[in-house]
């Protein structure tokens, strides 16, 4: 008898879609449209005149009555910022930063490219009135990252995903903490009082064992109300809200696939990926280039964000992780050569979303240097991405460096990579 089941060919979108490289290339799109319309003669005045566009009321004194641009940033932003603490948590709970011995090589990878960046920041404005600025290049947008990366596809080597990864999850934690410390001005303290509240609720909450949802939700949309009014920026409600949803089914059972937090974090990747990071790319990526001149990227402040992003991620995350394996502090990525190691540091470079995030808070009374800072990014994130992708499309892979007997020696060489990684 014939088999008569049709084989139906996969949906395009929806292949599109699982490809880790989607997010990323949405996010190019997005910056690119944002880019167009920004010079458009018949649409720039609309375009900016739509991210001004007061469509609620006045939360906070502070801010005014709310845009569309102030929902995007700080209510959608922070939507965003919970997908990064629940990601982060799960990293620490149970992946590959669960242990001393995992975080060791991304800590070290992360926070050398955030001190590195700033300081070559720092020497090229000479600080004065623009050293708010320096935490710009110190950002990793990882979702372009990691869609650049994807591109490559088996010419970049599981090991390199994973390192890129954990190193862009430790510095998310770093720019939260920047945003929190750094860009706070001054505090409302019955606000902060309110917030704290309600983090204990959510947290007497999770240790008695409550597992469903909706009532972490709500209490995060409260804990968004009053860190919006306190002065604290409102993203960070959402890595505090992520940091309180159970990371376990039921009390006592080990962490699973059905657990509150992986069931949040599956619900919203595709929502924040899809949606909420083009939207802030649309929305924070457009500048009008009318009147400005290719010198305009020799000025201090752009031309210290574009070195920053691409001299100083590169030279922090590598010059790290060549001294980590000299030291024998940590073991670099697995089955891959210094040279495919130096294409991923570059790849860091890309600062793209969070970069223009905190450039927004850096300098929030001046649309003249948020143009600057938006060029500056632009500038040094398109260069770490082409330049990081050339370096890993031509890289001799890991088995061809060491020769056809490579995967003999695995057993009795650490990593299977001391005669590459020399």
């Amino acid at each position: 008898m014939a088999n008569t089941t049709r084989r139906t060919a996969p949906s395009a979108l929806r292949t599109f879609m699982k490809s880790e490289a989607a997010g990323g290339i949405l996010l190019i799109a997005a910056a690119a449209l944002a880019m167009l319309v920004a010079n458009l003669p018949g649409l720039s005045a609309d375009y900016f005149h739509l991210l001004h566009w007061e469509t609620g009321p006045v939360i906070s004194p502070k801010y005014g009555p709310m845009t569309v641009h102030l929902w995007i940033n700080d209510a959608l932003m922070a939507v965003f910022f919970l997908l990064v603490g629940l990601e982060i948590k799960r990293e620490f709970v149970d992946g590959q930063l669960s242990s001393w011995d995992d975080r060791r090589l991304p800590v070290v990878a992360a926070a050398a490219g955030m001190v590195v960046p700033a300081l070559i920041y720092l020497a090229i404005t000479g600080g004065g009135p623009l050293a708010p600025g320096w935490a710009i290049p110190a950002a990793t947008d990882i979702a372009f990252a990691i869609g650049v990366l994807a591109l490559l596809g088996k010419r970049a080597p599981a090991s390199l995903k994973l390192f890129l990864t954990t190193v862009a999850i430790v510095d998310d934690m770093g720019a939260v903490a920047i945003i929190a410390l750094a860009y706070t001005k001054s505090l409302g303290s019955l606000a902060l009082a309110a917030g704290a509240l309600v983090l204990v609720v959510m947290h007497v909450l999770n240790r008695s064992g409550v597992t469903k949802l909706w009532p972490y939700l709500l209490l995060g949309a409260l804990l968004w109300y009053f860190v919006f009014l306190s002065g604290v920026h409102a993203t960070v409600a959402g890595v505090l809200t992520a940091m309180m949803i159970p990371v376990k089914a039921s009390p006592g059972a080990p962490d699973a696939a059905d657990s509150p937090l992986h069931i949040l974090e599956h619900a919203l990747a595709p929502w924040v990926a899809f949606v909420i990071v083009p939207l802030f790319g649309f929305a924070n990526a457009g500048v009008s280039l009318a009147g400005m001149s290719p010198a305009i990227l020799l000025a201090p402040l752009p031309l210290g964000i574009a070195a920053g992003l691409f001299i100083g991620k590169q030279a922090g995350i590598f010059g790290s992780v060549w001294i980590a394996a000299k030291t024998g502090f940590a073991c670099p990525p697995g089955r891959a050569t210094w040279t495919q190691i130096y294409g991923v540091a570059m790849l860091c470079g890309i600062g793209f979303t969070m970069s223009l995030f905190i450039g927004g808070l850096a300098f929030p009374d001046s649309p003249e240097l948020i143009d600057e800072v938006k060029i500056g990014v632009l500038a040094g994130s398109i260069l770490s991405a082409v330049a990081g992708f050339l370096v890993l499309r031509f890289a001799r892979p890991w088995k061809d460096a060491r020769g056809d007997d490579a995967d003999r020696k695995d057993s009795s060489e650490p990593n299977g990579e001391s005669d590459v990684l020399t």
